[in-house]
C-alpha cells in the first residue's frame, strides 16, 4: 500500500504524496475543462462540451430537487468543483504510473517514495483530504443557515425542548465525520485491494488479469457513486439549514 511520506515545512508537516497527487488532480481537471470549452458553441457542441453541460445540468437538478433553486444557485460553482474534484481524485488511484521508473532512486524531496510506485494514489485515500472537504461542507451549512434564517438558525438546536441540545450537537458533529470516513474508507479499501492483487505472485500471468479488470471496473463505479453521494449529502445538509422547518 502507499507509504506515507512527510515533508517538514518549518515547524509543520504535510503529507507529501497527498499534496502532489492533489496538484496532479487539479492539473488533470484544468486540462479536461479547458479542452471541453476551447471550442465553446451554442450550436453543435463537441463531446467534452456535452459532458460538461451534462454535469452542470445534473448538479442544477440536484440543487432544485432538494431546495428552492434561488437559495442554492450560488452553490452551483462550488458543487460542480466538488463533484468533479472528488471523481477525478477517486480515479487517480486506479491509473498505472508509467513514469514510476523515472523516479526510482531519486532521493530529492523523497520523490522515489512519492512517485516511484506502480500505481498513483487518490488524494481521497487520505483522511486529511476527505476531512477537509467535509469541514467545508459543515461551514457552508452554518453559513447558509445564518444567511437565510439569521440567528433563528441556532434555535433548532434546542427544539422541541432544550434537553435535546446534546443530541442535536452530536448530529451536527456526526455529519462531517460520516462524510469524511465514508469517502475515505471506500477509496482506501479499493486501493488496498488493488495493491494486494498486484503483490500476488504471477497475478497477471495466471489468470489474475481478469479479477484485476473486474475490480478496476467496480472501483470506477464506486468512485463515481462516492463523488455523487458526497455532493448530494452536502446539498441535503445545506437544504436542511436553509429550510424554515427542522
Amino acid at each position: 500500500m502507499h507509504e506515507i511520506v512527510v515533508w517538514h515545512i518549518g515547524n509543520g508537516t504535510v503529507h507529501a504524496k497527498t499534496l502532489i497527487m492533489t496538484w496532479l488532480t487539479m492539473l488533470i481537471i484544468l486540462v479536461f475543462v479547458l479542452l471541453g470549452v476551447r471550442n465553446l458553441t451554442s450550436g453543435k457542441p463537441g463531446k467534452l462540451q456535452n459532458v460538461l453541460e451534462w454535469v452542470v445540468d445534473f448538479v442544477k437538478s440536484l440543487i432544485s430537487d432538494n431546495m428552492d433553486y434561488k437559495k442554492g444557485a450560488s452553490l452551483l460553482s462550488y458543487l460542480l468543483t466538488l463533484i468533479i474534484f472528488i471523481f477525478f481524485s477517486n480515479m487517480l488511484g486506479l491509473i498505472p504510473n508509467i513514469f514510476a521508473p523515472l523516479f526510482k532512486g531519486v532521493e530529492f524531496a523523497k520523490l522515489d517514495h512519492i512517485l516511484g510506485e506502480v500505481v498513483m494514489m487518490s488524494p481521497t485515500a487520505d483522511i486529511n483530504t476527505t476531512a477537509a472537504l467535509a469541514t467545508l461542507t459543515i461551514i457552508l451549512v452554518v453559513a447558509y443557515g445564518i444567511k437565510n434564517q439569521g440567528a433563528h438558525y441556532f434555535h433548532h438546536f434546542i427544539e422541541p425542548y432544550p434537553v435535546f441540545l446534546p443530541i442535536h450537537l452530536i448530529d451536527f458533529v456526526a455529519k462531517p465525520m460520516t462524510l469524511a470516513f465514508r469517502l475515505f474508507g471506500n477509496i482506501y479499501a479499493g486501493e488496498t485491494l488493488i495493491a494486494v492483487i498486484l503483490m500476488l505472485p504471477g497475478a497477471l500471468v495466471f489468470g489474475g488479469a481478469i479479477p484485476m479488470a473486474a475490480w478496476l471496473g467496480f472501483s470506477v463505479f464506486i468512485g463515481a457513486i462516492q463523488s455523487f453521494v458526497f455532493t448530494v449529502l452536502t446539498i441535503a445538509y445545506i437544504a436542511q439549514a436553509v429550510g424554515t422547518e427542522h
